[in-house]
């Protein structure tokens, strides 16, 4: 769809007599009183004057002067650093920004916004409010306004998806500067109808590009404020079971989780970054004991989260065809997905999804993933192109951390699941394959020496199996032996894993707070 059209470049001779009029802007070849032309007829547009009641002219306002649709969207262009794909020199961005703002443009932004029901002029408003927001000086003078924050904040109640894209996009450049990023945050939460504007613009748009930039600004939300996330997780919460059915439906609410669930299928398949920032998302609900909740104290809620990570991690992603180093652009998506699939197993609800029989193709998905890591962690052997500066090794460095997490992450999961694996899952994972030694070897590698006692109980359940290849593991990690005593009681056994796990949670404690960096 063609929009925003580059302006036309002025001729040699109108450049030069402009620039020894003084009528650029800073180092451009942009005029200065051609600007002033177009923000003086912007006000135009929205003159209380000028506005009449009858229908003809209200069906007016909901349209765009071609002429003026085009000027504006040069203003739009001129304050942009990439314009269909050609890059901008980002002085001369900053030289139209600084002068929009010096000429008070946000306020007639502002007025436009507050008056105008044109849903084009109001997305270019907020588009050129947006790039102007990309500066750091210029971002703060915006949300020192007040006025133009709520006048801002009412965009999202906007009905026109691509207003909504420029605000979601400006919110969140916002939300990325820290000196303002608290404002905004108190701003939103004085604001409740924000929440529902936004679970409803998750459950029911389909378009991709603006569910992608909602998605980050709730996941900016929730690494921001614990506070904020908390209380749009309890505004959704199931309705009590002696509320009359007629009185929930007259009142229905949003639930925060099957909004995320409603979005993340439909970025699925189109943008798998989208998928990346809503698996975040969830993952970030997990790190309080209400968020956990909101998953799995309603059933179908808990179900639907579960079948949806479960289908990624053994039909989508990591998959056996695959070579290892793709693990390298899924690391950060399978470390929210196991997380949030971790925490859901390790609430202990009692339902059907959970039995351990029909999750086996998990053990299958989780070795690989750990074999993959292996490969990638392999450092490569001295040489010239081992030695090529510090930039790729912070980046190798940087790699090796998210590896670590999803490593860690890994490990965690796997051995939640078994402990509780059964003589009878044993042996159908022993047949259908997810237990083979060489699985459980790659398994026992990673999961040796914090997991010990996790590997013991396993060992003991395999052996009244497969006693040979139980024998075989133990000869080839000495260190699970060392559990076998004849004092070590099923009881005694028990105390020690709880201990070890509770060691383990100090080390994975900060896991949740350092995948908020992913």
């Amino acid at each position: 769809m063609d929009r925003n059209p580059s302006p036309p470049p002025p001729s040699r001779d109108q450049a030069e007599e402009e620039a020894a009029g003084g009528d650029c802007i800073g180092s451009t070849v942009y005029s200065k009183h051609w600007l002033f032309g177009v923000l003086s007829g912007l006000i135009q547009t929205v003159n209380p004057e000028s506005t009449k009641s009858n229908s003809d002219d209200e069906e007016q306002q909901m349209e765009l002067d071609e002429e003026m649709e085009n000027e504006i969207c040069r203003v739009w262009d001129m304050s942009m650093d990439e314009v269909w794909g050609w890059k901008r020199n980002r002085k001369d961005c900053w030289d139209v920004a600084l002068f929009l703002q010096e000429f008070k443009a946000p306020d007639i932004f502002m007025g436009v916004l507050a008056k105008s029901r044109c849903p084009r002029l109001r997305e270019i408003c907020v588009g050129i409010l947006g790039n102007m927001a990309c500066f750091q000086e210029i971002c703060v003078s915006i949300s020192s306004d007040k006025n133009l924050g709520q006048v801002l904040l009412h965009c999202l109640y906007d009905s026109d998806p691509p207003t909504l894209l420029e605000t979601s996009r400006l919110l969140l450049t916002c939300l990325s500067q820290t000196e303002v990023a608290s404002v905004w945050v108190e701003r939103i939460r004085e604001h409740p109808a924000i929440y529902d504007s936004i679970c409803f613009i998750m459950s029911s748009s389909t378009n991709v590009d603006l569910l992608v930039k909602v998605g980050e600004v709730v996941d900016k939300l929730f690494d921001l404020d614990e506070k904020l996330m908390l209380e749009w997780i309890r505004n959704g919460a199931v309705q009590p079971l002696d509320q009359p059915q007629e009185e929930s439906e007259e009142q229905p609410a949003f639930r925060i989780v099957p909004c995320v669930l409603e979005a993340a299928k439909q970025v699925r398949s189109e943008n798998p970054e989208g998928l990346d920032v809503y698996m975040h998302i969830l993952q970030l609900l997990t790190t309080v004991d209400d968020g956990i909740q909101a998953i799995v104290q309603c059933p179908d809620t808990g179900k639907d989260t579960w079948n949806l990570l479960f289908d990624l991690v053994c039909h989508e992603f990591c998959q056996s065809d695959d070579p290892p180093i793709i693990l390298q652009e899924q690391k950060t998506v399978l470390a929210s997905i196991f997380s949030v699939l971790s925490a859901i197993y390790a609430s202990q609800a009692e339902q059907e999804y959970l039995k351990i029989e029909k999750d086996l193709p998990l053990i299958d998905s989780l070795i690989r993933v750990l074999q993959n890591t292996e490969h990638c962690q392999k450092k490569p052997e001295d040489s010239a192109e081992s030695r090529t500066g510090e930039t790729k090794k912070s980046d190798l460095t940087q790699d090796d951390f998210h590896l670590k997490i999803l490593k860690d992450i890994s490990c965690e999961f796997l051995s939640i699941i078994f402990q509780v694996l059964t003589k009878e899952t044993v042996a159908q994972g022993l047949k259908e394959g997810q237990l083979s030694k060489q699985k459980c070897s790659c398994a026992f590698q990673n999961l040796l020496p914090f997991y010990s006692p996790v590997v013991e109980d396993f060992l003991r359940v395999l052996r009244e199996v497969d006693e040979t290849l139980a024998d075989d593991l133990e000869e080839a990690f000495p260190s699970s032996k060392r559990w076998f005593t004849p004092s070590c009681t099923p009881n005694f056994r028990k105390a020690i894993l709880d201990s070890s796990m509770v060691l383990k949670g100090l080390y994975l404690a900060s896991v949740p707070q350092a995948l908020k960096f992913l």
